[in-house]
This record gives structure tokens, C-alpha cells and sequence, in this order.
């Protein structure tokens, strides 16, 4: 198991794979970090040797915003829209999807559960 930027990530895992354990490197960019560094994709962490850490670490560092400085960056550019009040911003106030898409009949995980509304009853004569 190594540690970098803060997260444990599992040394039974190719480095591919676990360093996508990283909040904000996927696939493709552990590809080009591996790729910088030197290092074979299918070569699991546990096998890594110190340097070879040191390397990843220092290219993480230099070239990709991870973790805490990323998710400010997030929080910031959200909070952003909501103060200027465009519509992505109301979108994200009012708990609904941003990018456009439908809520007649999905969007459940935006919008939350089901809140049913009852019929008025018609009254008789």
C-alpha cells in the first residue's frame, strides 16, 4: 500500500487502476501519469519501488489539481453560479439537474424521493 496525496491507495491493484482510488485522476490520466513517471501500467503498486513513489507523487503534484484543492475548486465555482443567480445556479439551488435533462419522468437522484401528491376530492351533491 503507498500513500499519495493523502490517500491510501491498494498495493495489490495494477497502477492504473489504483490510482484511480485518487478524487480527480480516472483512467486516462493515471495513464499519462504512469507514463511520465516511467512506469508500466500493469506493474501493481506493492511492486513500486521508492523511487518509482517519489516519481508519481512529484508529477501528481506539479501537473493535476486532487482531493481538497479540487473539491474547494468545485464548491467555489458552484457557489459562483448561485451568488450571479444564472439558471445553472438556480438549478443547483433548487436541488435539480444542471445539464439540461428531463425531470418529468427520471432525475430521482437530483430531486430526491417521491414526495406524492393527493387528488381533491370532488364534492357531492
Amino acid at each position: 500500500m503507498a500513500r499519495i496525496s493523502g490517500v491510501d491507495i491498494p498495493g495489490n491493484k495494477r497502477g492504473e487502476i489504483a490510482l484511480t482510488y485518487i478524487f480527480g485522476i480516472g483512467r486516462s490520466s493515471a495513464q499519462k501519469i504512469l507514463t511520465k513517471a516511467g512506469i508500466d501500467y500493469d506493474k501493481k503498486v506493492d511492486d513500486w519501488s521508492d523511487d518509482e513513489s517519489n516519481k508519481v507523487r512529484s508529477v501528481i503534484s506539479e501537473e493535476f489539481k486532487v482531493e481538497g484543492v479540487l473539491k474547494s475548486e468545485i464548491q467555489l465555482s458552484i457557489k459562483r453560479l448561485l451568488d450571479i443567480g444564472c439558471y445553472r445556479g438556480l438549478r443547483h439551488r433548487k436541488g435539480l439537474p444542471v445539464r439540461g435533462q428531463k425531470t418529468k419522468n427520471n432525475a430521482r437522484t437530483r430531486k430526491g424521493k417521491r414526495k406524492t401528491v393527493a387528488n381533491k376530492k370532488k364534492a357531492t351533491k
